[in-house]
């Protein structure tokens, strides 16, 4: 059972290495990756849990694979509705609240989708993210709501969900607190048993704590 649930906590493992990778040797945008046996042997894994992470990260937009050619760091944010973002919708601090809102709509619909799908409710990085909130008692709240648009699979949505979260002073920096531990584990426990109207709602009881937590800040 232990080697099942450590599985998924693994693979979140990798992912966090290959960003640290990137971001220790400064690979840019366009820049190339180390192939995926060069991986590998740096992070003392298979092939395998390499590839399954690089595909993960390929479904955020954050790396792009050419065929034959390797694998390259993405730059979402040179995409035309960032500067239309930029340039008209965040003139003012009140209009990060309006982007706020746009995301939540998104979201909401993810949430919907997935939990209404027998196979992506029962996806394994839900069982390592409660894992991980029961375990040691917070998980990065980013991860979390990106594998949940990630998978809605809509790449359009997911890409304009994550151009509003850059611009938008993302509201989930950062790992959860010990208030927002009992929610969390609600909203990804009623995710897995697919209840899309109960994953809803302990989600809306969640934003609201975080918006609490801006306020008193």
């Amino acid at each position: 059972m232990n080697v099942e649930k450590s599985a998924p906590k693994r693979f979140i493992q990798i992912v966090k290495e290959l960003r640290e990778i990137i971001r220790v040797e400064e690979i840019g945008p366009g820049d190339k990756l180390p192939s995926e046996r060069v991986l590998a042997e740096r992070l003392g894994v298979g092939r395998s849990s390499v590839r399954e992470a690089l595909r993960s990260m390929e479904l955020l937009g954050l790396i792009e694979t050419k065929h034959g050619g390797g694998t390259f760091l993405s730059d979402f944010r040179n995409h035309k509705l960032v500067e239309v973002l930029s340039t008209f919708v965040l003139q003012e601090e009140k209009d990060l609240v309006n982007v706020h809102h746009t995301q939540q709509i998104l979201e909401r619909d993810a949430i919907v989708e997935v939990a209404t799908d027998e196979k992506l409710c029962k996806l394994p990085v839900w069982e390592s993210l409660l894992h991980m909130l029961i375990i040691e008692g917070q998980i990065e709240r980013e991860i979390l709501v990106r594998e949940l648009m990630v998978s809605s699979h809509n790449r359009l949505v997911f890409k304009i969900w994550m151009i509003l979260n850059q611009f938008g002073k993302s509201p989930y920096r950062g790992q959860s607190t010990p208030a927002e531990r009992e929610v969390l584990a609600t909203f990804i426990s009623e995710l897995i048993a697919g209840n899309p109207a109960q994953a809803v709602q302990a989600y809306e009881v969640w934003i609201d704590l975080l918006t609490e937590g801006e306020n008193m800040e």
